[in-house]
């Protein structure tokens, strides 16, 4: 049965982020090293960023998240979502008050302006069998665990402290997770929880 999973990388200060992300520096200042599990992965990484890859049949995105991905600096048409080898980018849901007026990458994304649950709704029809995986940012993230949309949450907790950035979960409604799987190498320690109903 297919999931919807939030997927996210996380400092140990709580922070999506570092300070002053934009769309040259999408994770901030110092931000690049909540990804270096992804980027530079051990085995151990390699083998979770694989099997999460292939199991996704659809993405769920902010606005933000997708400025930074279709930007100069984010996607191209040899490197995008997930695990390292043949490119491959599951259809992309985007949710926006407003689709952008150009879109770098063409063909990949929809634009979703009723809301997280009608983007999720129409991820998942998208995936079929597969999960549905809302990849970020925060508040996207944040308001799926406010609306208790999530089947998983993953975390990928970055051994590094931030200092400031983007809040992970700053006013999120209290609810309680039950952890399910936990995996560690040196660069991330891999998370995963089931929320308790």
């Amino acid at each position: 049965m297919s999931k919807v999973v939030a997927d996210i990388s996380v400092s140990l200060d709580g922070f999506a982020t570092g300070p002053d992300p934009d769309i040259e520096h999408g994770l901030g200042r110092g931000g690049e090293l909540l990804h270096a599990w992804a980027r530079r992965p051990t085995d151990i990484d390699a083998r979770l960023l694989e099997t999460a890859t292939a199991a996704t049949g659809a993405l769920v995105m902010g606005r933000r998240t997708f400025q930074v991905v279709d930007g100069p600096y984010g996607w191209s048409e040899t490197r995008g979502y997930g695990a390292r080898g043949p490119h491959r980018t599951p259809p992309v849901y985007v949710v926006t008050h407003e689709p952008p007026a150009t879109v770098r990458l063409t063909g990949r994304y929809t634009f979703v302006t009723g809301g997280l649950i009608e983007a999720v709704t129409r991820a998942r029809a998208a995936a079929g069998n597969a999960d549905t995986v809302i990849m970020g940012g925060a508040a996207t993230i944040r308001q799926a665990v406010d609306g208790g949309l999530l089947d998983e949450l993953r975390l990928h907790l970055a051994p590094i402290l931030l200092g400031s950035g983007t809040p992970l979960f700053a006013h999120a409604r209290p609810c309680q997770w039950e952890p399910s799987e936990v995996h560690f190498s040196p660069l991330a320690t891999h998370l995963t929880y089931h929320p308790l109903t």
